[in-house]
């Protein structure tokens, strides 16, 4: 059987504030052969990613300066090759947009048991130091499969 060959990955998430600039980061680090993007279900568009995420994300050695958030779109979610979502209610909503791409939407805690990453938005550094571990671990499980 033939190797799927992936190309382009689009992170989505609630906002794109928080975990998806993460998840995109961290992805962009550990498949440099590859495009990855991100976006939000509900895009908060033109803001810069959450200072607490950017903080937590720099104490990590990741910079996610120069983000910008953005609402997905249908076209987004048909050109990329793989759609990696935080929660299932993400793949609902993905799935309301473009039914086409329900086959290629899969959660980014895939590889950590199905795993949904909890929002962080508004809580704690904690809560953020636990969703960006989680996006690590989840990212280094991708890596392992699609390099």
């Amino acid at each position: 059987m033939a190797k799927l060959r992936f190309r382009s990955i689009l992170v989505l998430c609630t906002g794109n504030l928080c975990r998806s600039p993460i998840g995109e980061r961290l992805l962009q680090q550990a498949l440099p052969m590859m495009r990855v993007e991100s976006a939000g279900t509900y895009g908060v568009s033109g803001q810069p990613a959450d200072a607490t995420a950017t903080a937590v994300a720099a104490g990590h050695g990741l910079s996610l300066d120069g983000h910008v958030a953005r609402k997905v779109t249908a076209g987004m979610l048909r050109d990329a090759d793989l759609i990696l979502v935080m929660e299932p209610a993400h793949i609902e909503q993905v799935t309301v947009m473009a039914p086409d791409v329900r086959g290629k939407t899969l959660l980014f805690g895939q590889w950590l048991g199905g795993q949904k990453i909890p929002d962080p938005y508004g809580k704690s550094r904690e809560a953020f130091e636990h969703v960006y571990r989680l996006l690590a671990q989840a990212t280094q499980e991708w890596a392992k499969r699609l390099s």
